[in-house]
């Protein structure tokens, strides 16, 4: 067994403080960083066809450009949904100062309903004839649920800037992305031996992209068209309840749980029963969409089981959050390509001779 000089041991020691000290400085940083490389993985393609329109010329304008466009495309709907939430919440607070709040009474029918139906109808019929004596009389519990509701609003201002701060992180990484890949595969095939370490980059990345694609994108879908069918229906607050189908979908809550309240709002405020039995049948069908499109797009070109991807997907989000769905997705995937790699090596690993 070769031995350590003193020497060696402190520069050991010392090397190990130095990483473990920029690792404490860059974690504050740390999720910004890899929401940064997700999203240059992810957006990577779309750049390269702008740069096969522009040419090789404009490289510096191109980026410029998609990244304006990229923003601009973020900035106005959050920008849009937030002044949209104020106007509508000072409005209702000046209707209910002055007992002006117009509030469609439910129908009989809502006694009907399993559990909430007699509670919902009496809260719903008292707030709609006086609505400013109830919300006297629940001032409490309106505060309660306000605060938390202004908590859960300021944490996704925080979470757009911080998205913002990851784009321009993904911009400066996609205009020198050939040094970057270089400098991954450098590393990677200094880690794994050999050149083995660009084949799982490449595995990465075609994970990244399909989790894109199977989760994400499939939730812009659905959040889109249920938001068409909450207009048309002329469900109160669309864009609302259009988000929330957002979220949903990119955690992995079935959206159809989220769009039954609609369904019952649906039949509350149609006068025509065929109208709000077509909405019923519409939305299901789109809340069920994923489960079509999810397991298309996330095995699409990959050598993964579909079953390694779904529970990379769903225990990395537990771990780690929503950018969980790509850590255990590449994780998993990886360590997939590694087990087949020993599997179908002819060579004996020795521990110890």
């Amino acid at each position: 067994m070769k031995s350590f000089t003193i020497t060696e041991f402190i520069r050991l020691i010392v090397l190990s403080l130095l990483i473990l000290w920029g690792f404490f400085i860059i974690k504050p940083f740390i999720g910004i960083l890899t929401w940064g490389v997700v999203l240059g993985i992810a957006l990577y393609p779309l750049l390269q066809k702008l740069h096969g329109v522009f040419g090789e010329k404009h490289l510096k304008k191109t980026n410029i450009i998609f990244m304006v466009i990229v923003i601009a495309l973020l900035i106005v709907p959050t920008y849009a949904m937030v002044d949209s939430l104020f106007t509508n919440v000072k409005d209702t607070y000046i209707d209910i100062q002055n007992n002006e709040l117009h509030i469609t009474a439910p129908q009989e029918k809502v006694k009907d309903w399993p559990i909430i139906g007699e509670k919902l109808y009496n809260n719903w019929m008292a707030f709609s004839e006086n609505s400013k004596k109830y919300a006297i009389e629940h001032k409490d519990f309106l505060l309660e649920k306000g605060e938390s509701a202004l908590k859960s609003f300021t944490g996704l201002i925080g979470t757009v800037l911080s998205f913002l701060l990851s784009f321009i992180i993904a911009v400066l990484f996609m205009s020198n992305a050939k040094g970057a890949f270089k400098s991954a595969s450098d590393f990677t095939n200094k880690l794994v031996g050999g050149d083995k370490g660009v084949e799982m980059l490449l595995i990465g990345r075609d994970t990244v992209r399909n989790v894109v694609k199977g989760i994400l994108f499939v939730a812009l879908i659905q959040a889109f068209l249920c938001f068409l069918g909450f207009k048309l229906m002329g469900i109160p607050g669309p864009a609302i309840f259009a988000f929330v189908v957002l979220v949903a979908a990119i955690i992995q809550i079935p959206v159809t749980l989220v769009v039954i309240p609609t369904i019952a709002i649906a039949y509350s405020i149609s006068d025509s029963t065929l109208a709000a039995t077509i909405f019923t049948v519409y939305i299901i069908i789109v809340s069920l969409l994923d489960n079509v499109l999810k397991p298309i797009l996330l095995a699409k070109g990959l050598q993964t089981p579909m079953v390694l991807i779904i529970l990379g997907a769903l225990g990395g989000m537990l771990l780690h959050g929503i950018i969980g769905l790509f850590i255990g997705t590449v994780l998993l995937s990886v360590l997939h390509k590694l087990y087949g790699a020993w599997i179908d090596s002819k060579e004996e690993i020795v521990i110890t001779d």
